[in-house]
């Protein structure tokens, strides 16, 4: 038999999954207003990466604490360093987005440049990161609000549900909804965040210590010296501030045509924005000489002293606790988009890949939301509990995506190749050496369920693919295959009475087979052999030139009697095509279908679970007056 040519090198699928063809955001106009324009690209897909500001800052000042007051000069070189690693991300994210415009990001790139098994390893990374970005969005949002209100606190665990259940229902009416429902919190804490930065810069002093004013300073009382590891630990810290980088290059398709172009403009603005914010508030953090203390944040004490504890005070407080609370929309705007491309590579259920009338992946939204719900409820809603895990899955995609695009520039050697690829290898090296130092340090503290979670994620993704495999052997798909043609039909119709609904299905039956059977089971007490004389008398009466086969059933099973008579029909005749037309009567009323006696389910699941049969359910539908 011969095979066709394939076009590409993504494995076939079964037919009838309803996967629809990746879309780079060149598709019919129609669809265009339900994609993202740059600026709503920003709001939607960045809001993880703009509000990591809020505590990627401290927590370089929370290591470089254990070397007390001399250890926070530091600050601003570490700070720097991560910006420089952060030009390198964004300037790889927009080679990525022109080189793989259907998205996927970091996987697209390992599993062309570094092989299948790799490219899960990015996969299997990312959804763990996306997961864990949900729930340390929330609980960091929902811990910043109850840090202002305290009664709220012992409430904590609803409060994040409610807003995960907010952000989902959002996205469900799609990523456009959601850029524009979040684009107003998004401007608002980028803009005060920017003005706290200026005018702190014209201080020579600050306005105002209240916020820290009272709580004991968490710098280290042994401290120790600055050494290369304490730097190196400073800065894997640091460096959770970058999480959310990639999301842009995974979520191409979501953007309007020409996708590409506008991603990479709404990378380019992120990387800008972030990198300005970083640096920003570490200078103001050396110039204002602020030390970390317990139970106030690095960010609220920069407000007071740039902003003085006032109005414009709060309204960084507040935006800082939106945006937190409404960061896990990066991840609703990115791993539907990598969950329907793994589902196209068959690594998924072909259920992810299937998009809504708005563009919604929304099993991929609806997942996501289920198992965030579920890490939410098992942490009760402790960001500390979830912090440990964050960030290790996005290094580990970082690292080999730098990888990826080095052997990338290795085989297309285009004009300036060199240089691109020794910013790769160098972005490579500084994000590998990061997840190992993050790994190793936060290893007890939870850390090592990540370093399980990515091999058990991978083997489930193989398990898939497996199993996709054998469905694609058994239908011969990439074969062409033998030429239709007409078999004997049989419709063997199970009938318990004489109704309106028995005539029907007898019409429905003779309309579909060369040969049609009326079953019915009787069961062995006094009644069920009274109600089977009662139709088989009835039967010679009505006549409808279908004969009545009676199924005895030893017990009072239904579903046994009709199995074993369709195999025994296979086994006399293999040529012919069974089909069991299953009856049933549908309400109009949704209460009164609970009335049914769901027999037809329970013959339908039966037939179709030990039988090859092929199954018709025909609905009699009885209108409101019936």
């Amino acid at each position: 038999m011969s095979t066709p040519a394939k076009t590409d090198d993504r494995p076939a699928l079964p037919a009838g999954s309803g996967e629809e063809p990746p879309d780079t955001g060149a598709g019919r106009p129609s669809d265009d207003k339900h994609r993202l324009t740059a600026t709503q690209g920003l709001a939607a897909l960045s809001l993880d990466a703009m509000a990591s500001v809020a505590y990627g800052p401290e927590a370089i000042v929370l290591v470089l604490a254990a070397a007390g007051a001399h250890g926070l000069g530091f600050t601003l070189p570490v700070t720097l360093a991560i910006a420089a690693l952060l030009a390198v991300l964004v300037a790889s994210y927009r080679q990525v987005i022109a080189a793989f415009p259907d998205g996927g990001g970091s996987y697209a790139v390992a599993r062309r440049h570094l092989g299948r098994r790799t490219g899960l390893v990015t996969a299997a990374s990312l959804v763990l990161d996306y997961v864990l970005n949900v729930a340390v969005s929330v609980t960091a949002g929902v811990a910043a609000l109850t840090s202002a209100v305290p009664s709220l606190y012992d409430d904590r665990l609803w409060i994040c549900l409610g807003v995960l259940a907010l952000v989902t229902a959002v996205n469900l009416r799609g990523i456009v909804e959601s850029a524009k429902a979040f684009l107003v919190p998004t401007a608002v804490f980028v803009g005060s965040i920017l003005v706290m930065i200026v005018v702190g810069l014209f201080r020579d002093a600050p306005a105002g210590t209240e916020a820290a004013a009272g709580h004991a300073s968490a710098l280290s009382g042994n401290a120790t010296t600055v050494g290369a590891l304490l730097l190196l630990k400073a800065f894997a810290a640091g460096c959770s501030a970058l999480t959310g980088v990639e999301a842009v290059a995974n979520a191409v398709p979501s953007f309007r045509a020409p996708a590409p172009r506008r991603a990479q403009r709404t990378e380019v603005a992120l990387g800008a924005l972030l990198g300005v914010m970083l640096v920003g508030l570490s200078v103001l953090i050396g110039r204002f000489h602020l030390q970390p203390v317990e139970g106030v944040t690095v960010l609220a004490q920069l407000a007071d002293a740039s902003l003085g504890h006032n109005a414009a005070f709060y309204v960084v407080q507040f935006a800082t606790v939106v945006l937190l609370a409404l960061a896990a929309n990066t991840s609703f705007g990115g791993l539907p988009v990598l969950m329907g491309l793994l589902a196209r590579d068959n690594y998924l259920p072909h259920v992810f890949g299937l998009k809504a009338e708005r563009q919604v992946h929304r099993h991929g939204v609806l997942a996501l939301a289920a198992v965030s719900a579920l890490l939410l409820v098992l942490s009760g809603g402790d960001v500390n509990t979830l912090v440990p895990l964050f960030a290790i899955g996005v290094f580990v995609g970082f690292t080999i995506c730098q990888a990826g695009m080095v052997r990338h520039w290795l085989r297309e050697r285009s004009s300036g190749w060199r240089g691109r690829a020794l910013l790769n290898g160098f972005g490579a090296v500084l994000t590998g050496v990061s997840a190992v130092v993050v790994t190793a340090t936060k290893f007890t503290e939870g850390a090592w369920l990540i370093v399980l979670a990515l091999p058990l994620l991978v083997a489930a993704f193989e398990a898939v693919h497996r199993a996709y495999g054998r469905i694609g052997e058994r239908l011969g798909l990439g074969r062409v295959p033998e030429a239709p043609h007409r078999c004997r039909s049989v419709v063997v119709v199970p009938v318990s009475s004489l109704s309106r609904l028995t005539s029907k299905a007898l019409t429905s039956a003779v309309s579909l087979g060369d040969e049609v059977l009326a079953v019915t089971v009787t069961q062995p007490d006094a009644e069920g052999r009274r109600a089977a004389e009662s139709l088989r008398r009835d039967w010679e009466l009505w006549n409808p030139g279908v004969p009545l086969v009676e199924l005895p059933a030893p017990t009072r099973a239904l579903g046994r009697p009709i199995v074993e008579y369709v195999r025994a029909l296979g086994d006399r005749h293999p040529d012919d095509r069974v089909t069991v037309l299953i009856p049933e009567v549908e309400p109009a009323r949704l209460w009164q279908r609970m009335l049914q006696n769901q027999r037809g389910a329970v013959v339908a699941h039966a037939v179709r679970r030990d039988t090859d049969a092929v199954i018709c359910r025909l609905r009699f539908r009885v209108d409101a007056r019936g």
